[in-house]
């Protein structure tokens, strides 16, 4: 759970594998369940071969057809009783208290909890919820939660020094190392 590196393609992914991500995340905003299964193929086999967790992002039937190990879902997205029937271990996003509890109740296995700071690769995101908030959701659930939004090398280690378990970068990722070496300083 330490390093989720969110990406769009297997170069990408093995990039972030030999940097040190422990999740690989496939991210592809708005793409068909096809076109996520066809993309998808190559990050898959570069997970395997690393040996890292594979988590598919939005989409339940993708991430069956890919054998991935999991899937992350948005609060509105749908599939996660389905995730749950498939053994999928499921992450869930929340911005607040109330919306990690509700993840809970929906079976999460983590919380994606964010965004901790305002980014440009969400555009249409929540407002950020701050080191505060973050602490307040790593407070009130019993799973691991994964920071996301805005972390990078700077400021992955004051998420995990608030309760976070780990965090997920997407712009950072070329930096992933930096940013592992952070996590795990603030693990010691």
């Amino acid at each position: 759970m330490k390093l989720h590196c969110i990406v769009e393609d297997a170069a990408t992914a093995r990039h972030a594998a030999r940097t040190g991500a422990t999740v690989i995340q496939l991210r592809l905003k708005h793409a068909a369940t096809g076109e996520v299964i066809e993309r998808g193929r190559a990050v898959a086999e570069a997970t395997r071969e690393a040996g890292v967790t594979f988590v598919v992002n939005d989409d339940v039937a993708a991430a069956i057809a890919l054998n991935a190990d999991g899937v992350h879902l948005g609060r509105g997205d749908l599939g996660k009783e389905r995730a749950r029937r498939a053994g999928l271990i499921l992450g869930i996003s929340a911005s607040n208290v109330d919306e990690a509890h509700t993840a809970l109740a929906q079976g999460a296995d983590y919380i994606g909890a964010g965004p901790v700071w305002a980014t440009p690769s969400k555009p249409d995101h929540d407002p950020a919820i701050g080191l505060d908030g973050l602490a307040a959701i790593c407070e009130a659930v019993n799973v691991p939660v994964v920071a996301i939004g805005g972390v990078d090398a700077l400021n992955a280690g004051a998420c995990i020094g608030v309760g976070a378990q780990g965090v997920a970068i997407i712009r950072a990722v070329a930096d992933a190392e930096a940013v592992r070496t952070a996590v795990d300083e603030a693990t010691r």
